[in-house]
């Protein structure tokens, strides 16, 4: 687990009604590119464990022949199961878990993925985990966005969000150092997931990165929700104060743009697989 710092349920909470508007997309076309890099074309079971609203899961539903998601925040599966129903995805199933839980009786798969979730579990425990859950040939995948920024970022035609800016008022309302549920993270989320991963039996993984180069719209209520998708920013976190947060994080918004929109260069999708081997 993280060093000085223990998982409790309210990690997310009060996050999940802001998830879908707040966060933005990965690269489009990137579950095209994955299903085709492992070979999926409708067949087998995929496993999202953090799987948060059902991003990523439905997206790969297409190519699989069940997906189940794992996630220990009920509000974030019950949004997966809404957007299951509006987008008429019938092969997917969520389950109320934390990673550290698994196998839960969920059975074995052909591919266990992690879309930026990993880094919240006890890494070594949950990598021997995924491997024992998988079958021979399977895959473990790891999905994040691409931290590097784009080579040739392109004229955006509304101000950026003023990330900076809003950082440094979350601060000023939760303190310096900081928030994860009832707990604080001295020195952020870790790094080093390919080691761990490959500790647990992997060979070396490969690296696909899908582009994206996309220009995207935002509002003044897109990131606003995005702040509250955060953990670091979780709604219950600012208590009887989240009223005078959020009027003085839109002050801030309208000051950099009083016409209430904003632009953003959509990062690349950055997506490793190791493959469990066959025997």
């Amino acid at each position: 687990m993280l060093e000085g710092w223990q998982w409790d349920q309210t990690l997310f909470r009060g996050s999940a009604a802001y998830y879908d508007q707040g966060r933005l997309p990965y690269a489009p076309g990137y579950a095209a590119r994955l299903a085709g890099d492992l070979g999926q074309h409708g067949q087998g079971r995929l496993l999202d464990v953090g799987c948060g609203p059902g991003t990523v899961a439905l997206a790969l539903a297409p190519y699989f022949a069940e997906v189940v998601g794992v996630d220990p925040d009920p509000d974030m599966l019950a949004e997966a199961g809404r957007r299951a129903q509006r987008l008429v995805v019938g092969n997917a199933r969520w389950a109320q878990a934390r990673a550290e839980d698994l196998p839960a009786g969920l059975g074995v798969f052909g591919v266990v993925l992690f879309a930026q979730s990993f880094h919240w579990t006890d890494r070594e425990r949950v990598a021997a985990t995924a491997f024992e859950m998988l079958e021979p040939g399977g895959f473990f995948v790891h999905v994040s966005d691409l931290k590097e920024p784009p080579a040739d970022p392109v004229p955006l035609p509304h101000p950026a969000p003023p990330f900076p800016r809003i950082a440094a008022l979350v601060r000023a309302y939760l303190g310096e150092v900081r928030r994860a549920g009832q707990g604080v993270l001295r020195h952020g989320t870790p790094g080093g997931e390919r080691a761990i991963i490959e500790a647990a039996g992997f060979p070396a993984g490969q690296r696909l990165v899908v582009p994206s180069g996309a220009v995207v719209e935002r509002t003044e209520d897109d990131v606003v929700a995005w702040v509250f998708s955060r953990s670091d920013s979780a709604p219950h976190l600012f208590a009887e104060r989240l009223d005078d947060f959020e009027r003085e994080l839109r002050a801030l918004l309208r000051e950099v743009s009083p016409g209430g929109l904003f632009a953003e260069q959509l990062p690349d999708t950055e997506i490793w697989h190791w493959q469990k081997p066959y025997g």
